[in-house]
């Protein structure tokens, strides 16, 4: 992005964004975004993180969730409807890149855990959000995905195949609920820099930078600023897509 980049302005006041796996990285990014355009920010992770030099993560409310656990869940969107009354926003971000290599040799126990945590967590997290939409026939959910769902990342099948299925689910959530105020959209990332690429290996990231015709990781900034987006009013006659972020890598 230019140092001259002039972003969008939004009035997201009176508003509550719930994002999962918020402590770091892209959740973090979006966090902030939403804090910044005056909305109420509440971070579902395991660990609430630390606040950074913009110093707006103070202000985000954290409730200790781990989305594999659906008790978890629904004592955290309690709490949430008890404090804030409603959720406007609900960003699936937490996710679990897992290690890279053949699948193969791959461990079975991991690739497990990599499908749960970023398929069936997203899941459980939206079967059990979706309902307090429902009675305020209003809300926006964005689910991160990843361009590994489109295109299948070699030495990364279990990543790849969970977020191919983010992706259906999306689609197929956000025709389910076309017609009740609530939009379903979906972001697709390539590579972006964020701590998630610390569970990868240096020549693995490498390879991905290599692919994009911008030759840059994209930046949290801007998968945030594409979800403020699709949770805006702006965004009225979207739902069930999935969004490119790529540099120009994917455009379909």
């Amino acid at each position: 992005m230019s140092a001259r980049s002039v972003f969008a302005r939004y009035d997201f006041a009176g508003r509550v964004a719930v994002v999962t796996g918020a402590a770091s990285g892209i959740g973090r990014a979006v966090c902030d975004a939403f804090a910044q355009h005056g909305a109420v920010t509440v971070n579902w992770d395991r660990v609430a993180g630390t606040p950074g030099n913009d110093d707006t993560l103070h202000a985000t409310r954290h409730l200790a969730v781990d989305i594999t656990e659906p008790e978890s869940i629904q004592a955290a969107l309690e709490a949430t409807l008890a404090e804030f009354g409603r959720v406007d926003y609900l960003v699936n971000n937490a996710g679990f890149a897992g290690s890279t290599k053949p699948l193969d040799e791959y461990d079975p126990l991991e690739w497990q855990r990599v499908i749960e945590v970023n398929l069936i967590g997203t899941y459980h997290v939206s079967r059990i959000v979706v309902p307090a939409m429902r009675r305020a026939s209003a809300g926006r959910i964005v689910n991160i995905a990843s361009l590994a769902g489109k295109e299948g990342t070699p030495n990364a099948s279990a990543y790849s195949a969970a977020k191919a299925g983010v992706i259906a689910m999306t689609k197929s959530l956000g025709k389910e609920l076309a017609q009740t105020g609530i939009l379903v959209n979906g972001i697709a990332p390539a590579a972006v820099e964020t701590p998630l690429l610390a569970q990868m290996s240096a020549s693995h990231v490498q390879t991905m930078i290599d692919k994009s015709p911008m030759a840059r990781l994209g930046t949290t900034r801007e998968v945030a600023e594409l979800a403020l987006w699709l949770c805006s009013d702006s965004c009225s006659f979207s739902t069930g897509a999935i969004f490119d972020l790529s540099g120009g890598r994917a455009t379909y």
